[in-house]
C-alpha cells in the first residue's frame, strides 16, 4: 500500500500553477527548488493534471469495445454454421437430382 502524501492537494495545484506560470523560463529543477519538493515528484504532478479524461475511463471503454467484438464474433459464427448447413443441403440436393437424371 502507498504511503499518504506529505502534500496537500492545495499545495501541489499551487506548485503546478507556479510551474506552468514559468514554464517557458524555469525548469522542473528550478521550481522544486524553490518549493523544497523533488523536480521528478513536481513533473509527476504536473504530468497527471495534464493527462486527458478520458484516460481515467478508458477501462470502460475497452472493456465494453471487447464485450460489443465478443457478442458480434458469436453471431458471425452462428451465422456461418447456418450457411455450412444450408450449402451441405444443398449440396446433397444437387448429388440427389444429379442421380435422377441419369
Amino acid at each position: 500500500m502507498a504511503r499518504p502524501s506529505e502534500y496537500s492537494a492545495e499545495f501541489r495545484s499551487d506548485a503546478i500553477a507556479l510551474w506552468r506560470a514559468s514554464a517557458g523560463t524555469r525548469t522542473f529543477k528550478d521550481v522544486a527548488a524553490d518549493l523544497n519538493v523533488n523536480p521528478e515528484t513536481l513533473r509527476t504532478w504536473v504530468r497527471d493534471t495534464d493527462a486527458p479524461p478520458a484516460v481515467a475511463g478508458a477501462s470502460d471503454g475497452v472493456e465494453g469495445e471487447l464485450a460489443r467484438l465478443r457478442a458480434e464474433n458469436a453471431r458471425l459464427l452462428k451465422n456461418e454454421k447456418e450457411r455450412q448447413l444450408e450449402r451441405e443441403i444443398l449440396r446433397r440436393a444437387a448429388a440427389y437430382f444429379a442421380r435422377e437424371t441419369k
